[in-house]
């Protein structure tokens, strides 16, 4: 059986740490900041983590990196 190809786009999104948990990037901080405050951009500009209840769709999308 051939290996499986993962997602390029979940790949370049998309971090796996040693605890198991996948570091991504925060949404809404790529323009338009003028207008938005000084906490809630460095807020934004720290890591998020995916959720729970999405894992398991990333991690289809990753299959090697586990």
């Amino acid at each position: 059986m051939p290996k499986m190809k993962s997602k390029r786009a979940a790949a370049k999104r998309f971090r796996v740490l040693g605890s198991g948990k996948i570091k991504c990037r925060k949404a809404n901080r790529s323009h338009l900041l003028s207008n938005r405050s000084k906490k809630r951009k460095k807020n934004l500009a720290s890591q998020g983590y995916v959720d729970e209840t999405q894992e398991h769709q990333v991690r289809r999308m990753l299959p090697y990196s586990f």
